[in-house]
């Protein structure tokens, strides 16, 4: 689906945070996003392009499909959202969430480490589902809260490195051919 006629509202099915990293986050009910940093006292709030992440509950649906016991917060999203087609999202598209503004730096990401997800059921959503973001307004953000876009993005984010596109295009290239390898082995 295009960004244009993706569909572009939804609502925060839950808010997670976690003090450490590579930990599943603890579904909430509120949180307060800091401008520029992230969630308070999350462990992934800070100074770079990834100080949000969003994931969708029908993502998550994918994966108790194939049988896991997951639910928000299991994949360290921030933002659980359901009814708004975050993948449909360009880079530098903003979101509002709330009474916050935040806005698309990321869309995936390479999982260097593999996650307890992952080694549990040979797969995870978040790396090809999920997306980041920087907050350019601050506020408390609440369960209900509405998601809509107030802009699609160019494609461009000031805070993402262009290391961290590349790296993201090279790592995915490298899946869909070796799932094309793997079509091919199966014919």
């Amino acid at each position: 689906m295009s960004a244009e006629t993706a569909v572009k509202t939804g609502t925060v099915v839950s808010i997670n945070l976690s003090e450490r990293k590579t930990v599943r986050k603890t579904p909430g009910e509120r949180g307060t996003l800091v401008l520029d940093r992230g969630f308070e006292g999350d462990a992934h709030a800070g100074d770079w392009h990834r100080q949000v992440s969003l994931l969708a509950i029908e993502s998550i649906d994918k994966m108790r499909a194939a049988g896991l016991e997951v639910g928000a917060g299991d994949f360290a999203e921030n933002i659980t959202t359901q009814g708004i087609d975050l993948l449909a999202m360009p880079i530098g598209t903003r979101l509002r969430v709330g009474p916050t503004l935040l806005e698309v730096s990321q869309i995936g990401k390479v999982c260097h480490t593999k996650c307890a997800i992952y080694y549990q059921a040979g797969d995870c959503v978040m790396p090809r589902e999920g997306i980041f973001a920087v907050v350019r307004e601050a506020g408390e953000v609440n369960t209900g809260d509405k998601v809509e876009v107030a802009s699609l993005g160019d494609g461009t984010c000031d805070r993402t490195p262009e290391e961290a596109i590349r790296e993201f295009e090279e790592a995915k290239a490298a899946e869909e051919a070796a799932r094309d390898r793997s079509g091919d082995e199966g014919e």
